[in-house]
């Protein structure tokens, strides 16, 4: 762990927040159905543990600029219920408990990096984050998340 990502660890909400804000947009890290109804209130929405692997993630790890949702991807941060991808399955009569319907998992790309360059180097990197994480495999942008599978391993990596 670097002094980047200890003093990151110890941040209030609020100044991992502020932090981020140099680098995202809130209206980018939640879809439009919940940023269009709650604006900037919408960060009540984003898990904390989350919000603070992203920061680490831009800041201490991988150090690039890195893109979540833009105009026309749009489910890639916080997904709520009208979402397509959540609203399809709950139609269907299928369970859905993605972490991005909880505010804890983002989709990312960077115009720097390749997806599974930036996974190679949070593997190379593990040590940054303390807190569970969570790598998917096999797709081309970089989907992590928070969501503690109790397995000891840390980050998980699977295939969805």
């Amino acid at each position: 762990t670097t002094m980047a990502t200890k003093k990151i660890i110890d941040y209030t909400r609020a100044e991992v927040i502020a932090e981020l804000g140099k680098y995202f947009k809130l209206s980018e890290l939640v879809c439009p159905h919940v940023y269009n109804r709650h604006g900037s209130n919408s960060w009540q929405f984003l898990d904390t543990e989350a919000l603070r692997v992203l920061l680490i993630l831009r800041v201490d790890v991988l150090q690039v600029p890195l893109v979540c949702n833009t105009g026309r991807l749009t489910q890639r941060g916080l997904r709520c219920n009208m979402c397509m991808l959540v609203a399809t399955a709950t139609v269907k009569g299928n369970l859905y408990l993605t972490p991005h319907k909880f505010g804890k998992a983002w989709d990312l790309t960077s115009p720097q990096m390749t997806a599974a360059q930036m996974r190679s180097k949070i593997l190379a990197k593990k040590s940054h984050f303390p807190m569970p994480i969570r790598l998917e495999l096999d797709v081309n942008w970089l989907h992590i998340d928070t969501f503690d599978n109790c397995k000891g391993i840390n980050p998980y990596c699977f295939k969805a």
